[in-house]
């Protein structure tokens, strides 16, 4: 048997506002290879734990390591092309553009070329063929030139993953994938993480356990900014501090 090693880990890590924890001395290891959850009720923690994995807040304490290099206080660009990429709760997309454009954008920002101001027609077109596979990767191929204003929600959503993709990360971090979705799309979601989680790290920040049974090979939950339990879904669903802080008759 293969042994894994955490591809991203924490120490102690804390980060305080004007006096509040919002995380306090969490300790997190995510193996490589895994889906790893990332749950707790509102406040508990998950967001700013995710924005200190990926440099949008600094550290007020402990350490953050890529790899086993440090990356403690490094700006989100730079944690992006050490490997890290990560979708956004909101999408944010440029209504005007299409699919494939956006895809080529964000192929272009990992090249020497992602620094200019402008780039050509013909140098853009070095993208095209990339930008299209990762399109069918995420099931959105049939509508590569469509604009990115006119997709439906789950398409938006799959867009931005195929967005976080083009950087080819080591971990990529999923905050609240099927936030908003209905049942049909959450359930295309669920398909499409479980796809192209092959050869790669997830962490994910996810709402809705059903999802985190089905994908999540360890969980993590989060209380007051602190870790309360971790473990396999089934262990972690049936921990009696787990069921009394947040999951509740949900597994009862």
């Amino acid at each position: 048997m293969t042994l894994r090693h955490a591809v991203l880990r924490t120490h102690q890590l804390g980060k305080e506002f004007n006096g509040f924890h919002a995380v306090s001395g969490v300790d997190l290891a995510v193996l490589q290879g895994t889906v790893h959850a990332l749950v707790g009720p509102n406040g508990a923690g998950k967001t700013t734990l995710f924005n200190l994995l990926t440099g949008f807040l600094p550290a007020t304490s402990g350490r953050i390591e890529l790899d086993g290099r440090d990356i403690t206080g490094a700006p989100p660009e730079r944690i992006a092309r050490l490997g890290v990429a990560r979708s956004f709760q909101v999408t944010s997309l440029f209504p005007q553009m299409t699919a494939r454009e956006h895809v080529e954008l964000a192929l272009q920002a990992g090249t020497g070329l992602g620094r200019r101001l402008w780039v050509s027609e013909k140098r853009m077109s070095r993208f095209t063929a990339r930008a299209r596979e990762l399109l069918a990767e995420v099931g959105l191929e049939k509508v590569a030139e469509r604009a990115a204003g006119a997709l439906p929600y789950g398409q938006k959503r799959s867009l931005e993953l195929a967005l976080a993709l083009a950087l080819d990360p080591k971990v990529l971090l999923l905050d609240e994938p099927t936030a908003g979705m209905g049942l049909e799309d959450v359930e295309r979601t669920v398909e499409l993480v479980g796809r192209i989680r092959a050869g790669r790290t997830v962490v994910m920040v996810e709402h809705n356990m059903s999802v985190v049974g089905t994908l999540a090979d360890t969980v993590t939950v989060l209380q007051r900014g602190e870790i309360l339990a971790e473990g396999p879904y089934e262990q972690v669903k049936t921990d009696p501090r787990v069921v009394e802080a947040y999951l509740g008759a949900e597994v009862a």
